[in-house]
């Protein structure tokens, strides 16, 4: 038996698209790592970044259960004394709605330089227009 090894340059990347309006966060969050990843493919390898682009929108209208609308926070430290920035979900959800999204695909992915660059391959925008029509992305359900 022979054990085959893919590289990135041999595998086609195809595009998604996905609709975050009333997704629940986590479970969106996780579907999304599982793709960029490669992982729902057939010749998926932990070393290679094998995973298709996926392009999210609607970030502003995702949902989150229970009271982490009120309660969950996102920190941030500028790396001097006294430099820790507390955010709450509500705020980053007014601000900068795309980064809700990155952050939590961005914990789910692992933690090496792989991971930088297949979060590269994450487009996400707050309305329901992106500029990505030229790669023809396939409509995901999840």
């Amino acid at each position: 038996m022979e054990t085959k090894s893919y590289k990135s340059v041999n595998i086609e990347k195809n595009w998604h698209l996905v609709d975050a309006e009333d997704k629940v966060l986590g479970r969106l969050a996780v579907k999304i790592a599982t793709i960029l990843s490669g992982k729902n493919k057939a010749q998926y390898s932990p070393n290679a970044d094998l995973g298709d682009f996926v392009v999210v929108v609607n970030a502003e209208k995702v949902k989150v259960t229970g009271n982490k609308f009120s309660q969950k926070n996102y920190y941030h430290h500028t790396g001097y004394p006294g430099g820790l920035k507390t955010k709450s979900f509500e705020k980053m959800q007014e601000d900068s709605p795309e980064k809700i999204i990155e952050k939590a695909v961005k914990g789910m992915l692992p933690k090496n330089k792989l991971a930088n660059q297949i979060i590269k391959k994450l487009k996400v925008y707050s309305g329901s227009s992106h500029p990505h029509i030229g790669q023809q992305p396939k409509e995901l359900s999840i």
